[in-house]
């Protein structure tokens, strides 16, 4: 559940981080409305002359101060996160289970050539090729 959370809140602290630097890189410095002056244009933008100072500055003020929050839930989260090991070398053995102890009761015994059924009794190997048994050879 903890992973969760810290894994939404990291989403939210990348999106409020790029939405931070993408709106101060669309903003207009102090000397831009100079600049509107001699005839470039800015000042008839989507947001009227003054407007969209205020609107991005707003956004940027609340997109700041949402990246400051989660900077601080992040740094707390991660402090509660259960430490792993950094290397497969750093962790624990598992524990060497004793063997456990012979079993006292006697072992079975092995069936005698009496009982064994036909079907379960091995097939006889056959003999290498020319070297039949006197039972194989056809007199003439």
């Amino acid at each position: 559940m903890s992973s969760t959370i810290f894994n939404l809140v990291l989403l939210v602290h990348v999106l409020a981080g790029l939405s931070v630097i993408g709106l101060v890189l669309v903003q207009h410095g102090k000397g831009a409305d100079m600049g509107a002056a001699f005839g470039s244009g800015a000042s008839g933008s989507l947001f009227g002359a003054s407007g969209s100072a205020n609107f991005l500055s707003r956004t940027t003020a609340v997109l700041a101060t949402v990246f400051f929050i989660t900077s601080l839930s992040l740094s707390y989260l991660a402090a509660k996160r259960p430490m792993e090991p950094a290397s497969v070398m750093e962790r624990e053995r598992p524990a060497v289970v004793a063997p456990a102890e012979p079993d006292s009761s006697p072992a079975p015994a092995e069936p005698s050539p009496e009982t064994v059924p036909a079907e379960t009794a091995p097939a006889e190997t056959p003999a290498p090729a020319g070297q039949g048994s006197a039972a194989d050879a056809i007199p003439e």
